[in-house]
Formats: structure tokens, sequence, C-alpha cells
């Protein structure tokens, strides 16, 4: 699993301002389902000075992404919107205490929801539709623009740099030369050269890495994955007189029915949290463990809505 802080967990588990906003004075989106992650920010300001007063989030993506947006709500509640302009990717990733680097483009992602939220308030047409910079990187949808913008503001030096903070390069790999060709530039703006030799070493001892657990893996694999780890600990609770089963799965919740002894047990929470556990470590992800009655599933995340 990759190496989280524990601020990070508190805000995939217990995510702020995780809601539909009624009548929002801003909307910023970004990202797509289809590439992955999405994520819309809403925003209450007060029009005579521009200070946001409620920030809320929908997010379609991992644990970081949700942790990211949550985080980003809690920053710039009480700022004027020049003020929160000013925040950036890095200034959402220090408040987390951190993201592995292949999460980095979690807080990219927030930074830029701000910037359409901003944009959308005040009437201006945020550029995300690569009118202003050549399309680059067809799996994510990651143009010029963005990856230039991005190596800028945070010191990027090799194409794994980029694809950590953009996700762009990380799909069939076809678009890495030109990611090499904007590192070059755009190092020698500052008098840097770019090595493409060790560049391309550290992707590919990268590539010779041990994989994720459970990275990959299709919905069919993860479901599967999901009830191994429910029969495996079915036996114990049996002997207990009690029995839990798998319900639904919806993104990163699992909703489990837990029966006979084990349902209204003192120790059900426990018993979920071992659950809960036991699928993270095997999956290598954020899981979230909810149980409920077997006939009755509720989902406990906010999804996003995609105009068709």
């Amino acid at each position: 699993m990759w190496d989280y802080s524990e601020t990070v967990k508190e805000h995939f588990f217990n995510p702020r301002n995780a809601r539909v906003m009624e009548e929002p004075d801003a909307i910023g989106d970004v990202g797509s389902i289809q590439c992955g992650d999405a994520l819309r920010l809403t925003l209450k300001v007060d029009k005579d000075t521009e200070i946001i007063q409620d920030a809320a989030f929908q997010t379609f993506g991992c644990g970081s992404a949700i942790a990211s947006s949550s985080v980003l709500t809690e920053i710039i509640k009480g700022k004027t919107l020049d003020e929160a302009l000013l925040v950036t990717n890095q200034d959402i990733a220090n408040e987390l205490d951190g993201l592995p680097p292949e999460k980095m483009h979690c807080s990219v992602m927030g930074r830029e929801a701000l910037q359409a939220a901003v944009a959308n308030y005040r009437g201006e047409v945020w550029r995300d539709d690569h009118e202003e910079g050549a399309l680059i990187c067809k799996c994510f949808a990651v143009d010029a623009v963005m990856i230039e913008e991005t190596v800028r503001a945070n010191n990027l030096r090799t194409v794994e740099d980029v694809t950590n903070y953009t996700k762009a390069g990380g799909g069939c790999s076809a678009c890495h030369e030109g990611i090499e060709e904007i590192l070059t530039r755009v190092l020698a703006e500052t008098g840097e050269a770019f090595n493409a030799r060790a560049s391309r070493q550290k992707l590919h001892a990268d590539k010779e890495k041990p994989k994720v657990p459970g990275k990959g893996l299709s919905n069919i694999e993860r479901i599967k994955r999901i009830e191994r780890v429910i029969e495996a600990v079915r036996p114990q609770l049996q002997r207990d007189r009690g029995d839990v089963t798998l319900v639904d799965v919806d993104g990163d919740t699992v909703f489990v029915n837990l029966v006979g002894a084990c349902s209204g047990c003192q120790m059900a929470s426990l018993t979920v949290s071992g659950i809960q556990q036991q699928m993270m470590e095997d999956l290598g992800e954020f899981i979230r463990v909810v149980p409920v009655p077997a006939e009755k599933p509720a989902s406990a995340t906010v999804k996003l809505e995609v105009p068709a």
C-alpha cells in the first residue's frame, strides 16, 4: 500500500465538506470519470468582499483525491478569491503532511478545480479544452500547457515526475517523447539541461519494481479479492455464532451484512475495522467497510453527477 500520512487517512475516512451545495455562487469542474478522476468544487462567496464563506466538493477518484479535495475546502474558507488563488498544489500536499509521489496529481487537480471555480464566479472562461496547448497525453487528456505549468510550479525534472503530478505518460507511454520535449524546453529556460538518459533509466527501474497489490485490477478481479477477504474471516466469526456477507461494492465503499452474534455486538466495530484493514492491505488502496442490512444498502459516498 502507498505510504499515507495519518492526516490523509483522516480526511479520507472523515472528509470535510463532501456534499452537494445548494445554489452555489461558483462551480469548478475538472477531470473526467473516463480518465479516472473527476472533481467538482462549489463555493459560496460574499459579493461585497469576495470572501469564500463556504466550500464543498464532490469527487470521483482514489482516497488521495478525496483527501486533497477535503483539505482544500478547509484551506480556502475565509480567504478572498485572490488569496485562494495563491494556494498551490504543494500547499494542499503539505496540509496533508505529504502525499505519495504517485498521488501528487490529486493535489494538482484540486488547484485546477479552484482556478475553474474562481473563473466561473467572475464570468471568465477557464481554459481546459486544449485550445491553448497541444494534447500531449491522450490516455488522460493532458495538454502541453498543463504540463509546462506543473513542471515550472513544482520544479519537475523527469518524465516520472510529470506522470506523478499530472498522470500524463502513465498509460500507453506513447507521449513520453512529447513530455521530454517540454522538459527540455522548460529546463533550458533556467540554464539546466534535461537528462533524458537518466530519466529513461529511472522509468525502466520503476517498471522493474514489485507491483503495488491490487493496482491495475479490473472491477471483477477487485470484487473477487474483496470476496476472498470476507471468505477468509467467515470461519472465525461462524465459530462465535456470527457471520458476515458481502452486500455491495460502490467505489471505495464495501457494504457488508453482519448477522447472528455479530449483529449489534459490542465488538462489531472492531470486526468491521479488522475486515477493512485486511481489504486495504490486499488491494493496496483505501477501503471503507460499512455494515448495513442486506436488503437495503445505503451509499456512504457522495457521487459526482456528470451531465449526459
